[in-house]
């Protein structure tokens, strides 16, 4: 069983792999200049989804008062139902198509939501759906994740694409880092912020990121008109001729039934991402409405606290993925896999609520440490300039569920900022590589469709069993999915391999 061609596997971060021959040179570069541009891609991508996800909530219940947290489920949702639409779609596109044809489709219409969602605030009415529709239509163009993995898959050998898609993730981590970043900077501007009366605009600390994301979407066509080439690669690193690129009389395609895609292995690695992808966008959502019910933090404080907690998991996921490459190269992907997957579990389970100690209620003061439950007319103030804090008494667990402490929080976000991006990394990674080197846009598309139903439904879970039961129950049920994701990756762990590796091309 011959082995492939082995190049170098110590790929640095954002770096290339250094090329033996000179000849190859000049395409060697072009391709990495063209990976780049995916990871790129892959930055925005993030940055445009987290740079008003800790000011969402703030914003609905500023323009729209019928808003309640049930609400804000669906509108995180409602970006990742218009993702898991649109991928399998862009997907498919990029498998017959140049890629950049997908990508400035997808990013157009990721530009012009944001701009939508900047002015949502604008109708008279139903100011909350038109927020949701905006998110809606930015998740759809975020569909274009599917066509990012797929390319950096088929332009990458399999000795490198493990280094390629840490460090894709590693982008994608520093968008989710800068994005609550420029959303706390921004937040200086205030509630009120100025308007731009031409244009009938108000800049505020809740429009401007948005702004911001279409800014950086402009830059990213341009990018991707000016810098992306097509490139493909199989497992030992040879170029070969793109098949959404070059004419079909011109390439040749081997369909051998015998090397078939493993089915079960597929079927299992979007469980898994579904379940990792899960747990996170339960974590996002929640975020900010547990820590305004469970330490009485403000609407502003809200948005600035979490976002300086969302930036250092973020540089925390950077700290991973340097980590992970490493890892995974001495103990194999699998393995840091379940490792992931393990850390999580624990996360969750610290975030679980003891002891004797009860989240304030908010109108407390006013009530007389009455049952705030049976006080008429509790949401009104002699001061209208006091925003209330505390547990809403509508929330009926606030008044006998323990309170979870600021470092039980920490300790979860710690743990989760570890295990988050190990999971996400490897699940994607290891999809790419049972995959083969077969075109993978529709698979990858799958992929990306299966991460953005967890995406849909897991906001939409935890506001429901938050709003309705409290942490103990929505917390609880996510430690039994890690346990079940674990079962499940212990069940089939032998058929999770290199394409390949499985065919006997190379060895593990």
């Amino acid at each position: 069983m011959a082995e492939s061609i082995d190049p170098d596997e110590n790929t640095p971060l954002l770096r290339d792999d250094a090329s033996s021959s000179e000849s190859l040179d000049k395409d060697y570069s072009c391709r990495w200049r063209s990976i780049r541009v995916m990871y790129f891609t892959m930055f925005l991508s993030s940055v445009g989804f987290t740079i008003v996800i800790t000011s969402l909530w703030p914003y609905l219940k500023k323009v729209d008062d019928a808003a309640n947290a049930s609400f804000l489920g669906w509108v995180v949702a409602a970006y990742s139902l218009g993702q898991m639409i649109a991928s399998p779609l862009f997907g498919l596109w990029s498998n017959h198509r140049p890629s950049r044809e997908p990508l400035v489709c997808s990013i157009f219409i990721n530009l012009t939501a944001n701009i939508y969602y900047a002015y949502a605030y604008l109708p008279e009415s139903n100011n909350r759906i038109h927020i949701l529709m905006a998110r809606a239509f930015v998740g759809f163009g975020a569909g274009n994740v599917a066509v990012v993995r797929s390319y950096v898959s088929g332009a990458t050998s399999l000795k490198e694409r493990t280094n390629a898609m840490a460090n894709m993730s590693a982008c994608q981590a520093l968008g989710f880092i800068l994005g609550p970043a420029l959303q706390a900077g921004l937040s200086f501007i205030g509630e009120t912020g100025f308007m731009v009366k031409i244009i009938h605009l108000q800049i505020n600390m809740y429009t401007a990121p948005a702004l911001l994301a279409a800014l950086f979407g402009l830059i990213n066509i341009l990018l991707v008109l000016l810098v992306l080439r097509e490139h493909r690669v199989d497992d030992d690193g040879r170029h070969i001729p793109a098949i959404n690129y070059a004419p079909e009389d011109q390439v040749e395609i081997h369909d051998d039934p015998e090397e078939a895609i493993d089915q079960a292995a597929v079927l299992t690695s979007n469980i898994l991402f579904f379940a990792v992808m899960f747990i996170f966008a339960v974590f996002e959502t929640i975020a900010t409405p547990l820590s305004m019910d469970m330490f009485a933090w403000t609407r502003k404080d809200a948005v600035f606290y979490n976002g300086i907690i969302i930036c250092c998991i973020g540089f925390e996921s950077i700290l991973v993925f340097l980590v992970v490459k490493v890892a995974s190269q001495r103990f194999g992907d699998r393995p840091v896999l379940l490792a992931g997957l393990a850390i999580i579990f624990c996360g969750f389970f610290i975030l679980l609520p003891w002891g004797n100690h009860y989240p304030k209620i908010q109108w407390a003061d006013v009530t007389n440490n009455t049952m705030v439950s049976k006080t008429p007319g509790a949401n009104l103030s002699t001061n209208s300039s006091m925003e209330p804090t505390g547990c809403p008494f509508e929330q009926i667990w606030c008044q006998y569920t323990p309170a979870i402490h600021l470092a039980q929080y920490i300790s979860s976000d710690i743990l989760i900022g570890v295990g988050y991006p190990a999971c996400n990394v490897m699940s994607y990674t290891l999809y790419s590589k049972i995959l083969g080197p077969k075109p993978q846009g529709v698979y990858m598309g799958w992929l990306t469709a299966s991460g953005s139903g967890a995406r849909t439904l897991g906001p939409i879970y935890v506001s429901q069993v938050y709003t309705l039961l409290g942490p103990r129950w929505a917390f609880s049920l996510i430690c039994g999915m890690m346990v079940g994701a674990i079962v499940l990756l212990g069940c089939v762990y032998h058929r999770l391999i290199a394409f390949s590796v499985r065919h006997g091309r190379t060895v593990d």
